[in-house]
């Protein structure tokens, strides 16, 4: 059965991670999910947006997800920030009414309504669905990768709001991820902020927050780092690039997205998952991934 949903990429995606999105779709092509452009689309909102005025944030998503309910479809999103974003407020527009109204009052402008019908998804959970038909593609087992799999906040918390997996110990994208027969290591930080957040307020404090992940990482003998979470990735991607530590070791790791790994896994081409757009040299684990 063909899972059909409009994809919602939200605004770094498609200017800033191809790699992520290429590998996405390449995924969703080989799995029959089909992605649906989402004709109309604006911002998610953001919780910044959120923090300053919270009629406009509820609106702004609101509009979002009215627009893929007019069309009869579900939401998928790559992208944690978004992901937050609409599941916090499809949360509480359903829970509120008087705030539900407000923002129907604003939509009706546009012949739009928030019905609470769509559902939102992140990609991961979508694929996490598909574990069985997962293992039947896996044909390049990823044998000796040691992943330090990051999930990042908004996938996970408020627990109420996305109820995906358990917030302090989860696991669910781990198993996905060792279905391609990788190990998904224990890390002691791996539910810490990467601190991508606080690259506006302080570079010198999201440096430091993430130093103390890659040594992490280190320490469990690690040899790359994934993630879901376009933010989370620029951290582990760019942000990390010559960053060394007391004693002067590099402590870069090959970076990659959940899709690349499974991508990979499932012998697609290396070329449709994006991989020569990841900054930290792959080298290091080439031999591992195949290419």
């Amino acid at each position: 059965m063909t899972e059909e949903y409009e994809i919602f990429l939200g605004c770094s995606i498609p200017n800033r991670f191809n790699n992520y999105e290429s590998s996405m779709r390449t995924v969703a092509e080989a799995l029959d999910i089909k992605l649906l452009d989402f004709d109309g689309a604006s911002c998610c909102g953001t919780v910044v947006l959120k923090s300053i005025d919270e009629t406009s944030w509820l609106s702004l998503s609101g509009r979002n997800i009215a627009l893929a309910e007019s069309r009869g479809h579900d939401i998928v999103t790559p992208c944690n920030g978004c992901y937050g974003s609409l599941r916090d407020t499809d949360h509480v527009l359903h829970e509120h009414e008087e705030q539900r109204k407000a923002v129907n009052e604003i939509l009706q402008e546009l012949n739009l309504e928030y019905k609470g019908e769509a559902r939102i998804r992140h990609f991961v959970e979508v694929l996490y669905d598909l574990r069985d038909k997962i293992c039947e593609k896996i044909v390049r087992p990823l044998t000796g990768l040691r992943i330090a799999f990051h999930p990042g906040c908004h996938l996970l918390r408020p627990s109420t709001v996305t109820g995906f997996d358990d917030p302090e110990l989860p696991r669910k994208v781990d198993e996905l991820l060792e279905l391609t027969g990788a190990v998904s290591v224990p890390w002691s930080l791996k539910l810490r902020c990467c601190g991508s957040p606080l690259l506006i307020a302080s570079e010198e404090v999201a440096t430091r927050i993430l130093q103390e992940k890659m040594e992490s990482a280190r320490e469990a003998n690690a040899n790359c780092v994934v993630t879901n979470c376009p933010a989370c990735h620029t951290q582990f991607d760019v942000q990390v690039l010559g960053m060394k530590d007391s004693e002067g070791e590099s402590l870069e790791l090959p970076a990659l997205f959940v899709t690349q790994v499974l991508g990979l896994a499932m012998g697609l081409d290396p070329e449709r998952l994006g991989l020569e757009m990841n900054r930290v040299s792959l080298e290091p684990i080439s031999a591992i991934l195949g290419i």
